[in-house]
């Protein structure tokens, strides 16, 4: 059971009543969606992540649950930071968001093209490592093989 002092509990109240919403402590943050609480400061340095604050304290609304779910399946397929910060800031809650859509596909075609290159190329390098274990197998099956008879 976590306890929480009167003084965390009214703040936290405060705070979720006047804006509505669920508002979540850095260290739950991190928890929940595996990043460092370094990670989590970063991102809001780099203008990704917008918490707010109580103090010292940074809460974390939905819509930044949110941004931090598209930072790391960006991340996961290889979009810059850069990248994903475009991409986000062209979001528009009230509008059609077909600029924000268009570049979001553009971006992902190229990175998928240069994932595919990679894929061959990572491809090509487990062949070759392949067929070098299985000559250096072969050749120390040779050298094995008379000393196991020599010794009969």
């Amino acid at each position: 059971m976590k306890l929480i002092s009167a003084g965390e509990t009214a703040a936290n109240t405060n705070i979720s009543a006047e804006t509505g919403e669920d508002l979540v402590r850095i260290g739950e943050m991190a928890k929940k969606y595996g990043v460092t609480l370094r990670t989590l400061r970063f991102y809001e340095d780099k203008g990704l992540l917008n918490p707010q604050r109580d103090g010292s304290t940074r809460l974390y609304t939905r819509r930044d649950k949110a941004r931090l779910k598209l930072i790391l399946l960006g991340r996961k397929v290889g979009f810059s930071l850069r990248d994903v910060k475009q991409m986000m800031d062209l979001y528009d809650p009230t509008g059609s968001n077909a600029k924000q859509l268009k570049l979001a596909l553009d971006k992902s075609e190229k990175q998928l093209a240069r994932l595919q290159k990679q894929r061959a190329l990572i491809d090509d390098a487990i062949n070759d490592l392949s067929g070098s274990m299985s000559a250096v197998r072969q050749m120390l099956s040779e050298r094995s093989a008379p000393q196991a008879s020599a010794a009969s």
